[in-house]
Protein backbone atom coordinates (compact mmCIF):
# COMPACT_ATOMS: atom_id res chain seq x y z
CA UNK A 1 0.00 0.00 0.00
CA UNK A 2 1.47 3.34 -1.07
CA UNK A 3 1.87 6.27 1.33
CA UNK A 4 -1.28 8.39 1.41
CA UNK A 5 -1.30 12.03 0.42
CA UNK A 6 -2.46 13.96 3.54
CA UNK A 7 -5.12 15.64 1.41
CA UNK A 8 -6.81 12.34 0.58
CA UNK A 9 -9.37 10.55 2.76
CA UNK A 10 -8.07 7.62 4.80
CA UNK A 11 -10.72 5.30 3.40
CA UNK A 12 -13.29 5.21 0.60
CA UNK A 13 -16.49 3.17 0.60
CA UNK A 14 -17.00 0.94 -2.43
CA UNK A 15 -20.60 0.85 -3.65
CA UNK A 16 -21.23 -1.78 -6.31
CA UNK A 17 -24.04 -1.28 -8.85
CA UNK A 18 -23.34 -4.30 -11.08
CA UNK A 19 -26.76 -5.85 -10.40
CA UNK A 20 -28.57 -2.73 -11.67
CA UNK A 21 -26.30 -0.48 -13.74
CA UNK A 22 -24.13 -3.36 -14.93
CA UNK A 23 -27.16 -5.36 -16.00
CA UNK A 24 -28.07 -2.53 -18.40
CA UNK A 25 -25.13 -3.41 -20.65
CA UNK A 26 -26.31 -4.61 -24.04
CA UNK A 27 -26.03 -8.39 -24.10
CA UNK A 28 -26.34 -9.01 -20.35
CA UNK A 29 -29.44 -10.79 -19.06
CA UNK A 30 -29.26 -12.01 -15.47
CA UNK A 31 -31.50 -14.58 -13.86
CA UNK A 32 -32.39 -14.28 -10.19
CA UNK A 33 -29.95 -17.09 -9.44
CA UNK A 34 -27.23 -15.17 -11.32
CA UNK A 35 -27.93 -12.07 -9.24
CA UNK A 36 -27.80 -14.00 -5.98
CA UNK A 37 -24.48 -15.62 -6.92
CA UNK A 38 -22.98 -12.29 -7.97
CA UNK A 39 -24.14 -10.69 -4.72
CA UNK A 40 -22.55 -13.50 -2.75
CA UNK A 41 -19.28 -13.06 -4.67
CA UNK A 42 -19.30 -9.31 -4.03
CA UNK A 43 -19.75 -9.93 -0.31
CA UNK A 44 -16.78 -12.30 -0.40
CA UNK A 45 -14.76 -9.56 -2.11
CA UNK A 46 -15.79 -7.15 0.64
CA UNK A 47 -17.43 -4.17 -1.07
CA UNK A 48 -19.29 -1.97 1.38
CA UNK A 49 -22.62 -1.74 -0.49
CA UNK A 50 -24.31 -3.99 -3.05
CA UNK A 51 -27.15 -2.39 -4.95
CA UNK A 52 -29.58 -5.20 -5.69
CA UNK A 53 -31.94 -3.51 -8.12
CA UNK A 54 -35.28 -1.72 -8.19
CA UNK A 55 -37.84 -3.62 -6.04
CA UNK A 56 -41.27 -3.63 -7.58
CA UNK A 57 -40.04 -2.61 -11.02
CA UNK A 58 -40.23 -6.14 -12.43
CA UNK A 59 -40.90 -9.71 -11.21
CA UNK A 60 -37.18 -10.56 -11.31
CA UNK A 61 -36.19 -7.84 -8.83
CA UNK A 62 -39.17 -8.61 -6.61
CA UNK A 63 -38.06 -12.24 -6.39
CA UNK A 64 -34.43 -11.23 -5.88
CA UNK A 65 -35.13 -9.19 -2.75
CA UNK A 66 -37.49 -11.85 -1.39
CA UNK A 67 -34.87 -14.57 -1.83
CA UNK A 68 -31.96 -12.38 -0.77
CA UNK A 69 -33.57 -11.89 2.62
CA UNK A 70 -33.90 -15.66 3.06
CA UNK A 71 -30.82 -17.04 1.32
CA UNK A 72 -28.00 -14.51 1.61
CA UNK A 73 -26.05 -14.00 4.82
CA UNK A 74 -23.71 -11.10 4.14
CA UNK A 75 -20.63 -10.91 6.32
CA UNK A 76 -19.07 -7.75 4.89
CA UNK A 77 -21.55 -5.94 2.66
CA UNK A 78 -24.83 -4.07 3.03
CA UNK A 79 -27.58 -4.82 0.52
CA UNK A 80 -29.24 -1.70 -0.89
CA UNK A 81 -32.60 -1.30 -2.64
CA UNK A 82 -32.74 1.35 -5.36
CA UNK A 83 -35.61 3.60 -6.38
CA UNK A 84 -36.65 7.14 -7.20
CA UNK A 85 -38.29 10.06 -5.45
CA UNK A 86 -42.04 10.50 -5.27
CA UNK A 87 -43.89 11.64 -8.37
CA UNK A 88 -44.54 15.34 -9.09
CA UNK A 89 -47.45 16.61 -6.98
CA UNK A 90 -47.74 13.16 -5.41
CA UNK A 91 -47.77 12.13 -1.76
CA UNK A 92 -45.06 10.03 -0.17
CA UNK A 93 -47.57 8.03 1.87
CA UNK A 94 -49.14 6.41 -1.18
CA UNK A 95 -46.17 6.45 -3.58
CA UNK A 96 -45.66 2.87 -4.87
CA UNK A 97 -41.92 3.25 -5.47
CA UNK A 98 -41.20 4.41 -1.94
CA UNK A 99 -43.49 1.74 -0.52
CA UNK A 100 -41.66 -0.97 -2.46
CA UNK A 101 -38.32 0.30 -1.17
CA UNK A 102 -39.47 -0.29 2.39
CA UNK A 103 -41.04 -3.66 1.53
CA UNK A 104 -37.68 -4.83 0.15
CA UNK A 105 -36.53 -5.14 3.75
CA UNK A 106 -33.02 -3.76 3.31
CA UNK A 107 -31.37 -1.64 5.98
CA UNK A 108 -30.25 0.91 3.38
CA UNK A 109 -31.92 2.41 0.32
CA UNK A 110 -30.69 4.66 -2.45
CA UNK A 111 -33.04 7.02 -4.28
CA UNK A 112 -32.32 9.05 -7.39
CA UNK A 113 -33.56 12.59 -7.92
CA UNK A 114 -33.13 15.28 -10.55
CA UNK A 115 -30.40 17.85 -9.95
CA UNK A 116 -30.39 19.46 -13.38
CA UNK A 117 -32.97 22.22 -13.75
CA UNK A 118 -33.40 21.34 -17.43
CA UNK A 119 -34.60 17.83 -16.50
CA UNK A 120 -36.98 19.13 -13.86
CA UNK A 121 -38.69 21.60 -16.16
CA UNK A 122 -38.55 19.55 -19.39
CA UNK A 123 -38.59 15.86 -18.37
CA UNK A 124 -40.71 16.11 -15.19
CA UNK A 125 -42.58 19.17 -16.47
CA UNK A 126 -42.79 20.76 -13.04
CA UNK A 127 -41.32 23.72 -11.15
CA UNK A 128 -37.90 23.86 -9.54
CA UNK A 129 -39.54 24.27 -6.13
CA UNK A 130 -41.51 21.07 -6.68
CA UNK A 131 -38.36 19.29 -7.90
CA UNK A 132 -36.63 20.19 -4.65
CA UNK A 133 -39.68 19.17 -2.60
CA UNK A 134 -39.82 15.75 -4.29
CA UNK A 135 -36.32 15.01 -3.02
CA UNK A 136 -36.86 16.44 0.46
CA UNK A 137 -40.18 14.65 1.03
CA UNK A 138 -38.87 11.30 -0.22
CA UNK A 139 -35.65 11.34 1.81
CA UNK A 140 -37.51 12.44 4.92
CA UNK A 141 -40.14 9.73 4.51
CA UNK A 142 -37.54 6.96 4.20
CA UNK A 143 -35.34 8.30 6.98
CA UNK A 144 -38.34 8.53 9.33
CA UNK A 145 -39.06 4.86 8.49
CA UNK A 146 -35.70 3.96 10.03
CA UNK A 147 -33.63 3.04 6.96
CA UNK A 148 -30.28 4.49 5.92
CA UNK A 149 -30.75 6.78 2.92
CA UNK A 150 -28.27 7.49 0.15
CA UNK A 151 -29.20 10.09 -2.45
CA UNK A 152 -28.07 9.78 -6.07
CA UNK A 153 -27.99 13.30 -7.48
CA UNK A 154 -28.80 12.51 -11.12
CA UNK A 155 -27.07 14.63 -13.81
CA UNK A 156 -25.41 16.58 -11.02
CA UNK A 157 -22.33 17.71 -12.92
CA UNK A 158 -24.34 18.89 -15.94
CA UNK A 159 -26.79 20.58 -13.61
CA UNK A 160 -24.03 22.31 -11.65
CA UNK A 161 -22.50 23.70 -14.82
CA UNK A 162 -25.88 25.06 -15.92
CA UNK A 163 -27.48 26.20 -12.66
CA UNK A 164 -25.35 25.54 -9.56
CA UNK A 165 -27.77 27.33 -7.27
CA UNK A 166 -30.58 24.82 -7.96
CA UNK A 167 -28.28 21.79 -7.82
CA UNK A 168 -27.00 22.87 -4.42
CA UNK A 169 -30.57 23.46 -3.17
CA UNK A 170 -31.42 19.85 -3.99
CA UNK A 171 -28.37 18.51 -2.16
CA UNK A 172 -29.10 20.65 0.89
CA UNK A 173 -32.71 19.44 0.96
CA UNK A 174 -31.58 15.81 0.93
CA UNK A 175 -28.99 16.40 3.64
CA UNK A 176 -31.40 18.28 5.88
CA UNK A 177 -33.94 15.46 5.66
CA UNK A 178 -31.48 12.78 6.74
CA UNK A 179 -29.53 11.46 3.74
CA UNK A 180 -26.24 10.01 5.00
CA UNK A 181 -24.48 10.21 1.63
CA UNK A 182 -24.93 12.59 -1.29
CA UNK A 183 -23.73 10.90 -4.48
CA UNK A 184 -22.80 13.24 -7.33
CA UNK A 185 -23.65 11.53 -10.63
CA UNK A 186 -22.12 12.17 -14.05
CA UNK A 187 -25.09 10.46 -15.69
CA UNK A 188 -24.15 11.38 -19.26
CA UNK A 189 -20.50 10.47 -18.73
CA UNK A 190 -19.38 13.68 -20.40
CA UNK A 191 -17.39 15.37 -17.63
CA UNK A 192 -13.60 15.49 -17.49
CA UNK A 193 -11.31 14.81 -14.51
CA UNK A 194 -10.33 18.42 -13.84
CA UNK A 195 -14.02 19.40 -13.80
CA UNK A 196 -14.98 16.53 -11.48
CA UNK A 197 -12.20 17.27 -8.99
CA UNK A 198 -12.96 20.99 -8.83
CA UNK A 199 -16.73 20.53 -8.45
CA UNK A 200 -16.44 17.76 -5.83
CA UNK A 201 -13.98 19.85 -3.86
CA UNK A 202 -16.43 22.76 -3.85
CA UNK A 203 -19.27 20.52 -2.66
CA UNK A 204 -17.24 18.82 0.07
CA UNK A 205 -16.05 22.22 1.21
CA UNK A 206 -19.63 23.45 1.43
CA UNK A 207 -20.93 20.51 3.49
CA UNK A 208 -17.68 19.85 5.39
CA UNK A 209 -18.35 16.92 7.76
CA UNK A 210 -22.15 17.26 7.88
CA UNK A 211 -22.73 14.55 5.27
CA UNK A 212 -20.64 12.14 3.20
CA UNK A 213 -20.05 12.87 -0.49
CA UNK A 214 -19.81 10.12 -3.10
CA UNK A 215 -19.36 9.98 -6.87
CA UNK A 216 -21.05 7.92 -9.59
CA UNK A 217 -19.35 8.15 -12.99
CA UNK A 218 -19.98 6.75 -16.45
CA UNK A 219 -17.33 6.07 -19.09
CA UNK A 220 -18.70 7.79 -22.20
CA UNK A 221 -15.51 9.85 -22.60
CA UNK A 222 -13.26 7.01 -21.50
CA UNK A 223 -12.66 8.92 -18.26
CA UNK A 224 -14.78 6.90 -15.81
CA UNK A 225 -11.88 5.66 -13.71
CA UNK A 226 -9.94 8.92 -13.97
CA UNK A 227 -13.05 10.84 -12.92
CA UNK A 228 -13.56 8.58 -9.90
CA UNK A 229 -9.97 9.11 -8.78
CA UNK A 230 -10.39 12.85 -9.36
CA UNK A 231 -13.54 12.76 -7.24
CA UNK A 232 -11.62 11.17 -4.38
CA UNK A 233 -8.93 13.82 -4.74
CA UNK A 234 -11.73 16.35 -4.41
CA UNK A 235 -12.85 14.80 -1.12
CA UNK A 236 -15.37 12.08 -2.05
CA UNK A 237 -15.44 9.17 0.41
CA UNK A 238 -17.63 6.83 -1.63
CA UNK A 239 -17.22 5.57 -5.20
CA UNK A 240 -20.07 3.86 -7.04
CA UNK A 241 -19.17 1.62 -9.96
CA UNK A 242 -19.48 -1.84 -11.47
CA UNK A 243 -17.29 -4.90 -11.71
CA UNK A 244 -15.39 -5.01 -15.01
CA UNK A 245 -16.96 -1.67 -15.94
CA UNK A 246 -20.25 -3.17 -17.14
CA UNK A 247 -22.98 -0.64 -17.79
CA UNK A 248 -25.23 1.13 -20.27
CA UNK A 249 -23.67 2.55 -23.45
CA UNK A 250 -19.89 2.47 -22.88
CA UNK A 251 -20.17 1.35 -19.28
CA UNK A 252 -19.67 2.61 -15.74
CA UNK A 253 -16.43 3.35 -13.97
CA UNK A 254 -14.61 0.08 -13.41
CA UNK A 255 -14.25 -0.99 -9.78
CA UNK A 256 -11.60 -3.60 -10.65
CA UNK A 257 -9.35 -0.69 -11.65
CA UNK A 258 -10.51 1.88 -9.11
CA UNK A 259 -10.09 -0.36 -6.04
CA UNK A 260 -6.44 -1.34 -6.53
CA UNK A 261 -5.46 2.10 -7.80
CA UNK A 262 -6.87 3.79 -4.71
CA UNK A 263 -5.26 1.26 -2.37
CA UNK A 264 -1.96 0.39 -4.03
CA UNK A 265 -1.21 3.72 -5.71
CA UNK A 266 -2.87 6.33 -3.51
CA UNK A 267 -2.75 4.69 -0.08
CA UNK A 268 -6.52 4.89 0.47
CA UNK A 269 -8.22 1.92 2.18
CA UNK A 270 -11.03 0.32 0.18
CA UNK A 271 -11.66 -3.37 0.86
CA UNK A 272 -11.30 -5.10 4.25
CA UNK A 273 -7.84 -6.50 5.07
CA UNK A 274 -6.92 -9.54 2.99
CA UNK A 275 -9.70 -9.08 0.42
CA UNK A 276 -7.78 -7.29 -2.35
CA UNK A 277 -6.08 -10.54 -3.36
CA UNK A 278 -9.53 -11.88 -4.35
CA UNK A 279 -10.02 -9.16 -6.95
CA UNK A 280 -8.89 -11.11 -10.04
CA UNK A 281 -10.84 -14.25 -9.21
CA UNK A 282 -13.96 -12.18 -8.40
CA UNK A 283 -13.69 -10.25 -11.66
CA UNK A 284 -13.39 -13.46 -13.68
CA UNK A 285 -16.12 -15.26 -11.73
CA UNK A 286 -18.58 -12.43 -12.32
CA UNK A 287 -17.60 -12.32 -16.00
CA UNK A 288 -18.52 -15.99 -16.25
CA UNK A 289 -21.85 -15.42 -14.48
CA UNK A 290 -22.84 -12.61 -16.88
CA UNK A 291 -21.55 -14.74 -19.80
CA UNK A 292 -19.07 -12.20 -21.14
CA UNK A 293 -15.50 -13.20 -21.98
CA UNK A 294 -13.10 -11.35 -19.65
CA UNK A 295 -11.05 -8.63 -21.31
CA UNK A 296 -7.46 -9.96 -21.25
CA UNK A 297 -6.05 -6.41 -21.41
CA UNK A 298 -8.04 -5.18 -18.41
CA UNK A 299 -5.73 -3.45 -15.90
CA UNK A 300 -4.78 -5.44 -12.80
CA UNK A 301 -7.12 -8.42 -13.36
CA UNK A 302 -6.71 -9.24 -17.07
CA UNK A 303 -4.83 -12.37 -18.07
CA UNK A 304 -2.44 -10.13 -20.03
CA UNK A 305 -2.09 -7.48 -17.31
CA UNK A 306 1.26 -8.92 -16.22
CA UNK A 307 2.13 -10.91 -19.35
CA UNK A 308 5.55 -10.32 -20.90
CA UNK A 309 6.36 -11.19 -24.48
CA UNK A 310 9.38 -9.20 -25.61
CA UNK A 311 12.65 -10.95 -24.83
CA UNK A 312 14.23 -7.72 -23.59
CA UNK A 313 11.45 -7.21 -21.02
CA UNK A 314 11.67 -10.80 -19.80
CA UNK A 315 15.41 -10.60 -19.42
CA UNK A 316 15.02 -7.51 -17.24
CA UNK A 317 12.24 -9.09 -15.17
CA UNK A 318 14.45 -12.02 -14.23
CA UNK A 319 16.63 -9.49 -12.45
CA UNK A 320 13.95 -7.16 -11.11
CA UNK A 321 10.20 -7.73 -11.44
CA UNK A 322 9.46 -4.05 -10.80
CA UNK A 323 11.25 -3.18 -14.05
CA UNK A 324 8.09 -3.92 -16.05
CA UNK A 325 5.39 -4.51 -13.40
CA UNK A 326 3.91 -1.44 -11.76
CA UNK A 327 2.55 -3.44 -8.79
CA UNK A 328 3.01 -6.93 -7.40
CA UNK A 329 0.51 -9.07 -9.40
CA UNK A 330 -0.17 -11.24 -6.34
CA UNK A 331 -1.53 -8.21 -4.49
CA UNK A 332 -4.63 -8.38 -6.72
CA UNK A 333 -4.65 -12.17 -7.07
CA UNK A 334 -3.04 -12.19 -10.50
CA UNK A 335 0.35 -13.49 -11.60
CA UNK A 336 3.27 -12.92 -13.90
CA UNK A 337 3.08 -14.69 -17.26
CA UNK A 338 5.85 -15.17 -19.77
CA UNK A 339 4.32 -15.29 -23.24
CA UNK A 340 6.33 -17.28 -25.73
CA UNK A 341 6.33 -16.35 -29.41
CA UNK A 342 8.76 -15.78 -32.23
CA UNK A 343 9.89 -12.69 -30.31
CA UNK A 344 10.99 -14.85 -27.36
CA UNK A 345 14.59 -14.82 -26.25
CA UNK A 346 16.49 -17.39 -24.24
CA UNK A 347 15.47 -15.81 -20.94
CA UNK A 348 11.77 -16.19 -21.79
CA UNK A 349 12.10 -19.85 -22.76
CA UNK A 350 14.34 -20.61 -19.81
CA UNK A 351 11.74 -19.17 -17.43
CA UNK A 352 8.96 -21.06 -19.18
CA UNK A 353 10.94 -24.31 -19.00
CA UNK A 354 11.50 -23.83 -15.27
CA UNK A 355 7.79 -23.08 -14.84
CA UNK A 356 7.02 -26.44 -16.52
CA UNK A 357 9.85 -28.22 -14.66
CA UNK A 358 11.55 -29.14 -17.95
CA UNK A 359 15.29 -29.66 -18.36
CA UNK A 360 16.16 -27.81 -21.57
CA UNK A 361 19.85 -27.32 -22.33
CA UNK A 362 21.31 -24.74 -24.70
CA UNK A 363 20.82 -26.71 -27.94
CA UNK A 364 17.26 -27.59 -26.95
CA UNK A 365 16.45 -23.93 -26.26
CA UNK A 366 17.90 -22.99 -29.64
CA UNK A 367 15.80 -25.69 -31.30
CA UNK A 368 12.62 -24.37 -29.66
CA UNK A 369 13.39 -20.78 -30.71
CA UNK A 370 14.01 -21.86 -34.32
CA UNK A 371 10.85 -24.00 -34.32
CA UNK A 372 8.75 -21.16 -32.91
CA UNK A 373 9.99 -18.78 -35.59
CA UNK A 374 9.27 -21.31 -38.33
CA UNK A 375 5.81 -22.24 -37.10
CA UNK A 376 4.68 -18.69 -36.36
CA UNK A 377 5.80 -17.71 -39.85
CA UNK A 378 3.37 -20.38 -41.10
CA UNK A 379 0.55 -18.90 -39.06
CA UNK A 380 0.80 -20.51 -35.62
CA UNK A 381 0.23 -18.24 -32.64
CA UNK A 382 1.65 -19.85 -29.51
CA UNK A 383 0.99 -17.02 -27.10
CA UNK A 384 -2.68 -17.93 -27.53
CA UNK A 385 -2.05 -21.69 -27.31
CA UNK A 386 -0.37 -22.53 -24.03
CA UNK A 387 -1.22 -26.22 -24.30
CA UNK A 388 0.41 -26.68 -27.71
CA UNK A 389 3.42 -24.66 -26.57
CA UNK A 390 3.99 -26.94 -23.60
CA UNK A 391 3.81 -30.04 -25.80
CA UNK A 392 6.30 -28.45 -28.22
CA UNK A 393 8.74 -27.74 -25.39
CA UNK A 394 8.30 -31.23 -23.93
CA UNK A 395 9.08 -32.67 -27.35
CA UNK A 396 12.31 -30.62 -27.44
CA UNK A 397 13.22 -32.02 -24.02
CA UNK A 398 12.94 -35.56 -25.42
CA UNK A 399 9.47 -36.43 -24.16
CA UNK A 400 7.24 -38.63 -26.30
CA UNK A 401 3.56 -38.74 -25.47
CA UNK A 402 2.73 -42.30 -24.34
CA UNK A 403 -1.02 -42.31 -24.79
CA UNK A 404 -1.60 -43.07 -28.48
CA UNK A 405 -0.21 -42.60 -31.95
CA UNK A 406 -2.24 -41.77 -35.04
CA UNK A 407 -2.22 -43.99 -38.09
CA UNK A 408 -4.94 -42.14 -40.00
CA UNK A 409 -8.27 -40.35 -39.72
CA UNK A 410 -11.09 -39.61 -42.13
CA UNK A 411 -14.22 -37.43 -42.00
CA UNK A 412 -17.33 -38.07 -44.09
CA UNK A 413 -20.23 -35.63 -44.39
CA UNK A 414 -23.51 -36.72 -45.98
CA UNK A 415 -27.10 -35.58 -46.23
CA UNK A 416 -29.90 -37.72 -44.79
CA UNK A 417 -33.56 -37.97 -45.69
CA UNK A 418 -34.43 -35.05 -43.43
CA UNK A 419 -31.96 -32.90 -45.41
CA UNK A 420 -29.71 -32.68 -42.37
CA UNK A 421 -25.98 -33.17 -42.67
CA UNK A 422 -24.60 -36.18 -40.82
CA UNK A 423 -20.91 -36.19 -39.94
CA UNK A 424 -18.99 -39.40 -39.43
CA UNK A 425 -15.33 -39.76 -38.47
CA UNK A 426 -13.10 -42.83 -38.64
CA UNK A 427 -9.84 -42.92 -36.66
CA UNK A 428 -7.11 -45.56 -36.64
CA UNK A 429 -4.94 -45.32 -33.53
CA UNK A 430 -2.20 -47.41 -31.96
CA UNK A 431 -2.27 -47.83 -28.17
CA UNK A 432 0.45 -49.90 -26.50
CA UNK A 433 1.13 -51.67 -29.77
CA UNK A 434 -2.53 -52.47 -30.41
CA UNK A 435 -4.14 -51.06 -33.56
CA UNK A 436 -7.65 -49.73 -32.91
CA UNK A 437 -10.19 -48.41 -35.40
CA UNK A 438 -13.36 -46.67 -34.27
CA UNK A 439 -16.17 -44.65 -35.82
CA UNK A 440 -17.69 -41.56 -34.23
CA UNK A 441 -20.71 -39.49 -35.18
CA UNK A 442 -21.18 -35.90 -34.20
CA UNK A 443 -22.40 -32.40 -34.87
CA UNK A 444 -19.67 -31.46 -37.33
CA UNK A 445 -16.14 -32.75 -38.00
CA UNK A 446 -14.53 -31.81 -34.69
CA UNK A 447 -17.32 -33.35 -32.63
CA UNK A 448 -17.23 -36.52 -34.75
CA UNK A 449 -13.43 -36.85 -34.50
CA UNK A 450 -13.57 -36.27 -30.76
CA UNK A 451 -16.25 -38.96 -30.41
CA UNK A 452 -14.20 -41.44 -32.46
CA UNK A 453 -11.05 -40.91 -30.37
CA UNK A 454 -12.97 -41.29 -27.14
CA UNK A 455 -14.56 -44.49 -28.44
CA UNK A 456 -11.08 -45.81 -29.26
CA UNK A 457 -9.21 -44.99 -26.06
CA UNK A 458 -11.79 -43.91 -23.47
CA UNK A 459 -11.86 -47.30 -21.72
CA UNK A 460 -8.08 -47.26 -21.35
CA UNK A 461 -7.94 -43.66 -20.13
CA UNK A 462 -11.05 -42.98 -18.00
CA UNK A 463 -9.69 -39.52 -17.08
CA UNK A 464 -10.56 -38.47 -20.64
CA UNK A 465 -14.19 -38.20 -19.50
CA UNK A 466 -13.19 -35.13 -17.47
CA UNK A 467 -11.77 -33.33 -20.53
CA UNK A 468 -14.22 -31.13 -22.42
CA UNK A 469 -13.93 -28.66 -25.28
CA UNK A 470 -15.24 -25.21 -24.26
CA UNK A 471 -14.60 -23.08 -27.33
CA UNK A 472 -13.65 -23.46 -30.98
CA UNK A 473 -12.34 -20.59 -33.10
CA UNK A 474 -11.42 -20.50 -36.78
CA UNK A 475 -9.58 -17.66 -38.51
CA UNK A 476 -8.68 -17.30 -42.18
CA UNK A 477 -5.08 -16.07 -42.45
CA UNK A 478 -4.80 -15.11 -46.14
CA UNK A 479 -8.19 -14.00 -47.36
CA UNK A 480 -6.95 -13.25 -50.88
CA UNK A 481 -6.81 -17.02 -51.54
CA UNK A 482 -10.51 -17.49 -50.91
CA UNK A 483 -11.54 -21.05 -50.09
CA UNK A 484 -7.95 -22.20 -50.51
CA UNK A 485 -6.70 -19.97 -47.70
CA UNK A 486 -4.70 -21.17 -44.72
CA UNK A 487 -6.87 -21.40 -41.61
CA UNK A 488 -5.93 -21.26 -37.95
CA UNK A 489 -7.98 -23.26 -35.45
CA UNK A 490 -7.88 -22.61 -31.70
CA UNK A 491 -9.54 -24.99 -29.25
CA UNK A 492 -10.11 -24.12 -25.58
CA UNK A 493 -10.56 -27.06 -23.20
CA UNK A 494 -10.91 -27.79 -19.50
CA UNK A 495 -10.77 -30.72 -17.09
CA UNK A 496 -12.59 -28.84 -14.35
CA UNK A 497 -9.38 -27.83 -12.58
CA UNK A 498 -7.42 -26.11 -15.31
CA UNK A 499 -8.05 -24.68 -18.77
CA UNK A 500 -5.79 -24.70 -21.82
CA UNK A 501 -5.71 -23.74 -25.48
CA UNK A 502 -4.29 -25.65 -28.45
CA UNK A 503 -3.72 -24.72 -32.08
CA UNK A 504 -3.67 -26.12 -35.59
CA UNK A 505 -2.82 -24.45 -38.91
CA UNK A 506 -3.40 -25.82 -42.41
CA UNK A 507 -4.93 -25.10 -45.79
CA UNK A 508 -7.26 -27.98 -44.90
CA UNK A 509 -9.59 -26.91 -42.11
CA UNK A 510 -10.15 -30.53 -41.07
CA UNK A 511 -6.42 -31.07 -40.69
CA UNK A 512 -6.03 -27.83 -38.71
CA UNK A 513 -8.91 -28.90 -36.47
CA UNK A 514 -7.38 -32.34 -35.95
CA UNK A 515 -4.02 -30.83 -34.95
CA UNK A 516 -5.68 -28.66 -32.31
CA UNK A 517 -7.92 -31.50 -31.12
CA UNK A 518 -5.09 -34.01 -30.82
CA UNK A 519 -2.99 -31.55 -28.80
CA UNK A 520 -5.98 -30.81 -26.58
CA UNK A 521 -6.60 -34.48 -25.80
CA UNK A 522 -2.90 -35.25 -25.20
CA UNK A 523 -2.56 -32.24 -22.88
CA UNK A 524 -5.72 -33.26 -21.05
CA UNK A 525 -4.48 -36.82 -20.54
CA UNK A 526 -1.14 -35.49 -19.32
CA UNK A 527 -2.64 -33.20 -16.68
CA UNK A 528 -5.78 -35.05 -15.58
CA UNK A 529 -5.75 -37.67 -12.85
CA UNK A 530 -7.62 -40.94 -13.54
Amino acid sequence: MAPRDPGLPEAVEIYDTTLRDGAQLEGISLTVDDKLRIADELDELGVHFIEGGWPGANPKDIEFFERAGRELRFERSTLVAFGSTRRPKGKVDDDPTLRNLLLAGTSAVCIVGKCWDHHVTEALRTTLDEGEAMVADSVGFLADAGVRVLFDAEHFFDGWKHNPEFSLRVLEAAAEQGAETLVLCDTNGGSLPHEVEAIVREITGHFRDDVKIGVHLHDDCGCGVANALAGVRGGAVQVQGTMNGYGERTGNCNLTTIIPTLTLKMGVRTLPPGRLSRLTSSAHHIAELVNITPNPQQPYVGTSAFAHKAGLHVSAITRSKSAYEHVDPEAVGNGTRFVVSEMAGRATLDLKARELDLDLDGPAITHVIDELKRLEHEGYHFEAADGSLELLMRDAAGWTQPFFSVESYRVIVGENEQLRHDTEAIVKLVVNGERIMRIGEGNGPVNALDAAVRAAIGSRYPQLAKVHLTDFKVRVLDTNKGTGAVTRVLIDSTNGDRTWSTIGVSENIIQASWQALEDSLVYGLLHTDP
